[in-house]
């Protein structure tokens, strides 16, 4: 392409006037207003539709694995948390507010009904059932084998073991044996005493109660006992264990099925709303804009400008304009 020595001299006072126009802030924060200004008044439906949202989302979020980088910055940024000099003279009170504790005891208090039927549950469950009947066989065969009876009596203990030796005898079988058949006969009276004991003690007001002092027996602690729950030094071993959760279940149809539904959803109850409204759900309002956000994308742009990575795309399209044909006609100049 042949240049045209005023065509150039155009192109150099307009980019020149743009240099100027944008180091200046005020200029920047204008703009950036007034395509705010212009853009909070969109409705979501005139811009974007569920599957162009639900592409996005699928591409970035489930089809994206998680780079080795990414992994190691969470274990590292958890691993910083934990050691930080400041959980040692914070308490565990200073960061969460009693009031809150307090609710939280009132509302797991107040679900009764969900409470017993998850006692039921773990009572009727085999599981269960095994450990209880082991538990209660140990605690008799402990008993027969350490009575205090029979260690401060001269005699006794002597006689108890020769009791349990003809009982084996005379049974012709072993003690272990004949406690277990009779647990496993009595095994649903087990399971329903447990039930009984396990609801008589997690009552509503007991349970409120339990948590209250579990919380009084916390809140002073400082934030630094954590450490004696994770080990910081297998930090990267754990994270990784989540990772390999998540990859797994980012590939699978149904959390990409919860995705799409959840996008369709989400979308059929704010198509009609415009972004100012979308975006003050999180909290971005013009107050926002005119001063974090602005003073953010203020040196941003003016980087742009010293690089002069502005003026070599703003000349690359002026360029496409001052030498195309209709233009050149305009200006009367031959190519």
């Amino acid at each position: 392409m042949q240049k045209h020595p005023m065509i150039e001299q155009l192109i150099d006072a307009q980019l020149d006037f743009l240099d100027q126009s944008f180091a200046q802030s005020e200029t920047i924060q204008q703009e950036f207003q007034a395509f705010y200004l212009w853009f909070r008044k969109q409705a979501l439906k005139d811009l974007w539709n569920p599957a162009q949202i639900n592409q996005l989302l699928q591409k970035q979020i489930l089809g994206t694995a998680a780079s080795s980088f990414l992994i190691e910055q969470i274990a590292e940024h958890i691993r910083f948390a934990l050691v930080h000099p400041a959980n040692d003279t914070t308490k565990i009170s200073d960061v969460i507010p009693v009031m809150t504790i307090d609710k939280i005891a009132q509302y797991v208090a107040s679900k009764s009904s969900h409470r017993q039927r998850l006692i039921k549950r773990i009572v009727n469950n085999p599981a269960f059932s095994a450990m209880i009947s082991q538990l209660i066989q140990h605690s008799i065969q402990d008993y027969l084998d350490n009575s205090m009876i029979a260690k401060s009596v001269p005699g006794v203990s002597r006689f108890m073991k020769m009791g349990k030796s003809v009982l084996e005898n005379v049974t012709d079988s072993s003690l272990d044996n004949a406690i277990s058949k009779y647990l496993q006969k009595n095994i649903l009276k087990l399971g329903q005493l447990s039930e009984n004991i396990l609801n008589q003690h997690f009552d509503d007001e007991k349970l409120y109660h339990f948590q209250a002092n579990l919380w009084h027996k916390i809140k002073d602690m400082p934030l630094s006992v954590l450490k004696n729950y994770i080990e910081v030094q297998d930090l990267s071993q754990t994270v990784d264990l989540g990772h390999e959760i998540w990859d797994h279940i980012r590939q699978t149809d149904y959390l990409q099925q919860q995705l799409h539904d959840g996008i369709h959803a989400w979308y059929v109850r704010n198509q009609e709303h415009t972004f100012d409204q979308l975006l003050r759900d999180l909290n971005i309002d013009e107050s926002l804009i005119q001063t974090e956000l602005n003073e953010l994308l203020t040196p941003i742009i003016q980087q742009m400008i010293h690089q002069g990575y502005l003026r070599e795309r703003a000349r690359a399209y002026l360029e496409k304009f001052y030498y195309s044909e209709s233009t050149l006609k305009i200006l009367k100049v031959e190519e």
